[in-house]
């Protein structure tokens, strides 16, 4: 089902993410301290709310339904095979959930590192554009949601708008910027997000709350990144700007921004969602030309209207196919579709 409101929710969150950087620039912090405090803040905010839920939802409490199919299994010898299945069904989705908190906490690992080894433009235009193109693959093999020709055109502009924006249309970008390995960390970045934005997808598709599958995910990877942020030296969160830049670094472009993605992940599939996701660093350069005075140069600015003429042409709805009416008498009256 497609709703207008998915695709406002999902580039909701991409602006608040894109605000994260210029929050994070006004903060006397490093960046892999900062995005950790980021990640323990926002994560433990989801869980909360995670918690919350499930205790207040008669619906959120699968497992216990799952012992009923067992209990009453004894009882009717046809429902056995049925409860095994619910229960290794449960088992396989909480695992999955848990490689997904992983792959949270791995992504923020890896897009730093790809960035300290091959500069900002480079790492960020190679982990935030390869993400649709992995996500959308990724949804075609597991869920065997292929995308459509329209998509492809539309991201490959969006990507491309992306790129042109992010490096000002110089080849290079940086002075590291052709490290192989720095790229290669970039594009399993890339690859991470498109892990954890379909898990999400699929848990979400299943019929849990959204707001309970982002608390697992990102609870679990506050707890893996905790360690992260401690050895990381977080003396600047003492200070009364660092720790208000942290809460709304934590609550606003992580919490909220991923209970928006979330709720538009009901509605809007995952592969359509991921390219919006590219609003994110339009925002990014338009803050950075309102509040830190920073300067867009021309292929920029055509870079800007590139992507954002390809998420306008994602953000719009499929048009519904036309079931063929078979003429009676006719060849394709008992013919099946193939």
């Amino acid at each position: 089902m497609y709703s207008r409101s998915g695709p406002l929710a999902v580039v909701a969150a991409a602006v608040l993410w894109g605000t994260a950087g210029t929050a994070g620039a006004l903060a006397a912090a490093d960046s892999v301290s900062l995005a950790a405090a980021r990640l323990v803040l926002g994560g433990a905010v989801l869980a909360a709310l995670a918690v919350s839920a499930r205790r207040s939802s008669p619906r959120s409490r699968p497992l216990d339904r799952s012992r009923e199919h067992v209990r009453s299994a004894g009882r009717n010898p046809a429902r056995p095979a049925r409860a095994h299945w619910t229960l290794a069904h449960r088992a396989r989705s909480h695992w999955t959930l848990a490689l997904g908190a992983a792959a949270v906490a791995a992504y923020q690992l890896c897009y730093f590192a790809a960035v300290h080894r091959t500069g900002v433009a480079i790492g960020t235009v190679v982990a935030i554009g390869s993400g649709p193109v992995f996500t959308g693959v990724l949804s075609w093999l597991v869920g065997r949601e292929r995308p459509s020709g329209r998509w492809a055109l539309a991201t490959a502009a969006a990507v491309a708008g992306c790129a042109v924006l992010v490096t000002g249309g110089s080849a290079g970008g940086e002075a590291g910027g052709a490290d192989a390995a720095g790229i290669g960390l970039a594009l399993l970045g890339g690859l991470l997000y498109a892990f954890y934005a379909v898990v999400a997808a699929r848990a979400i598709g299943g019929g849990t709350d959204s707001g309970i599958v982002m608390g697992v995910l990102f609870g679990g990877a506050a707890v893996l990144m905790l360690p992260v942020l401690v050895l990381s030296g977080p003396v600047w969160l003492a200070r009364p700007g660092g720790l208000l830049t942290a809460l709304y670094l934590g609550c606003a472009t992580t919490a909220l921004a991923y209970l928006l993605y979330g709720r538009g992940l009901r509605t809007t599939p995952v592969a359509t969602a991921a390219t919006l996701a590219l609003a994110e660093p339009a925002v990014a350069a338009l803050l950075g030309v309102v509040a830190l005075r920073e300067h867009l140069s021309a292929v920029s600015c055509a870079g800007l209207a590139l992507l954002a003429a390809g998420l306008a042409v994602v953000a719009l709805p499929a048009r519904a196919r036309t079931p063929d009416v078979p003429v009676p008498g006719t060849p394709r009256a008992t013919a099946g579709r193939h």
